[in-house]
């Protein structure tokens, strides 16, 4: 179901010039994504290949990639500690008559870091979990209620089994934690770290206080903050910064946290917020991915407790902000502040009920799902 994600139209095009690398979370569909270039669309494809594999492992390193189809898939091929090199060879040698396809649980990016050897051969890609939009065109209050209840990863939203789903989310946790993070950093104490993932949904939605977080796991904060960024670079969570302007007092350091499975947010208020966060992510990841433009999603706040979910800047500039409320309400006081006060074109605040209108102010109110398909979501 729902084979073709949003990604594949741009992927196509990329690979007709360079390799593609995707990356984004475990269980997402990257290998399924990949999969779909080869026939038959299987692991057991010998043009797919997979560095946890041992046999794929000397294939790779020997330059014995099988090469009966067009398309070749590499998948984490990043834990290997030269795999920059390796790939700049492979890519040198057989790019004029195959596609290679990269693919990582880890951020690909993130390991690039640090050498130039595969400048210029590669389009990266971020795939998300399945939004809103992805579900098809119109989609119902169902498929609205079924995203929000079981996330947007793949296995849990089509099986729709809550024991399933929690059995997923243990077995996600255990993977993310234990395997990927020993891949990507030298942690010694995993149990209180694994004790801060299972901790962190439950911050989702206010500033995120290190301070609290260090009372109850008796951690340094800079070591608590170290373990944030890790998490984030596994794409267990994500963190958005304050948005400043010249006319109010905005918070300058405090960062909001989400996370990319949001079924694991227990309060539905802040799981809806963390829905739109979600959205937004991958509105911007997609925008930067494809187009080029610099992205941010970013919150504002002031000194004195006024709070607008969030604002979308691209290439420096703000263009909309969006505020998160599960019930229809009037449009919220704060909408009205921040628009007198910023250079913030457009406002939105969005809901899980029917009610669409606008207001004199400029402020629109109006349902998630109007919203997605009027800024064009993916």
């Amino acid at each position: 179901m729902f084979t073709r994600r949003y990604l594949k139209p741009h992927v196509d095009a990329a690979l007709s010039k360079k390799m593609v690398f995707i990356g984004g979370p475990r269980q997402v569909g990257k290998t399924t994504l990949s999969l779909s270039y080869l026939s038959p669309s299987s692991p057991s494809n010998p043009n797919y290949l997979n560095w946890d594999r041992s046999s794929d492992q000397s294939l790779i390193l020997k330059d014995q990639i099988p090469l009966g189809s067009k398309t070749i898939v590499i998948d984490e091929i990043h834990k290997y500690k030269k795999w920059r090199g390796l790939l700049k060879g492979l890519y040198d040698k057989y790019h004029h008559e195959h596609r290679i396809i990269v693919t990582g649980s880890a951020r690909l990016d993130y390991f690039s870091k640090g050498g130039d050897s595969l400048l210029g051969r590669y389009r990266y890609f971020r795939l998300h979990p399945f939004s809103l939009p992805e579900l098809g065109r119109n989609p119902s209050k169902a498929d609205l209620d079924s995203l929000i209840t079981f996330g947007g990863f793949p296995e849990p939203l089509f099986s729709q089994d809550a024991n399933e789903h929690r059995i997923w989310q243990r077995n996600r946790m255990q993977l993310v934690v234990r395997e990927d993070l020993r891949d990507l950093e030298n942690v010694k104490d995993v149990s209180l770290l694994l004790l801060l993932a299972e901790t962190l949904p439950t911050k989702v939605g206010s500033p995120l206080s290190l301070k609290s977080l260090e009372g109850n796991l008796q951690v340094s904060q800079p070591t608590i903050d170290r373990w944030i960024k890790i998490l984030s670079t596994l794409y267990y969570c994500f963190t958005i910064p304050p948005f400043g302007a010249p006319k109010i007092r905005a918070v300058r350091k405090l960062h909001k946290l989400y996370m990319w499975d949001w079924s694991l947010v227990e309060e539905a208020g802040f799981r809806f917020e963390n829905v739109v966060a979600s959205h937004l992510l991958k509105y911007c990841h997609f925008i930067e991915d494809t187009q080029g433009h610099a992205m941010e999603l970013r919150y504002i706040r002031d000194t004195d407790g006024r709070e607008i979910d969030f604002v979308v800047l691209k290439d420096k500039k703000p263009i909309f902000a969006v505020e998160c409320k599960s019930g229809e309400r009037e449009l919220s006081r704060h909408i009205r502040y921040f628009k007198d006060r910023t250079s913030i074109p457009a406002f939105y605040q969005v809901h899980l009920q029917s009610r669409s209108y606008g207001t004199p102010s400029g402020g629109r109110v109006l349902p998630f799902a109007d919203f997605c398909e009027e800024l064009g979501l993916v």
